[in-house]
């Protein structure tokens, strides 16, 4: 496996929101293949219980773009002064011109996660998620860019009436896809990973985890 590729590949699958391309259509063959790809991830039990609503009607697409405006509007307001200057800006950007957007893609799981306990709610959404992030990815690889959103879910309901999707079905997301203008993206800037890992303990290196217990590696 050539590790270089693989690893561009994941460090530079960004949100794309200023950069899709609103004028190119993306080919049917395209997504279909990518969502193949995509229901190649590992899902609880290897029930195979997602699916993935695709549209492309503008009609339908500028309906979805209207719950997602109304939910961003307060949304963003909460956010200003929070999220940098410029994924505020981009954020907000997105939400004017989803409907514009060639291709929404909505991930499905069978089930609902009211009431359930929270490792019912990790392994539906864990079934649906990583195969998500898997679409992503292929169609990163395609010159297709995405962005991972959320707020139409607070209209979920309407949501769900708009693209007829059963009751008992959960909406993972919401992919607004389309080709990206442009010739590449690069790593984001973030935390050192050893900033964020917790060696058997909350708030232990590896290095103070090893001394504390007086073992070898992978104490």
């Amino acid at each position: 496996m050539d590790l270089a590729t693989v690893d561009h590949l994941l460090t530079t699958t960004r949100s794309v929101r200023r950069r899709l391309d609103l004028t190119r259509p993306v080919e049917p063959e395209v997504i279909e293949r990518c969502i193949e790809i995509a229901l190649q991830a590992p899902n609880g039990g290897n029930r195979g219980l997602y699916h993935f609503v695709v549209v492309t009607d503008a009609a339908k697409r500028a309906g979805l773009a209207d719950l997602y405006r109304k939910a961003a509007a307060a949304h963003l307001e909460r956010m200003r002064g929070i999220y940098s200057q410029g994924v505020f800006e981009s954020s907000a950007y997105l939400a004017e011109h989803l409907h514009e957007v060639p291709v929404h893609v909505i991930p499905c799981i069978e089930g609902r996660v009211e009431n359930a306990s929270p490792m019912a709610q990790a392994t539906m959404y864990g079934s649906i998620l990583p195969a998500a992030w898997s679409l992503m990815l292929a169609l990163r690889a395609r010159g297709v860019g995405s962005a991972w959103t959320s707020l139409h879910l607070t209209y979920e309901r309407e949501a769900a009436t708009l693209l007829e999707i059963p009751d008992g079905m959960t909406q993972g997301a919401l992919l607004p896809i389309a080709y990206f203008t442009g010739d590449q993206f690069r790593p984001a800037s973030r935390l050192p990973a050893r900033d964020r890992t917790h060696w058997n303990a909350w708030g232990c290196t590896r290095e103070e985890r090893r001394e504390s217990c007086g073992a070898r590696d992978g104490c």
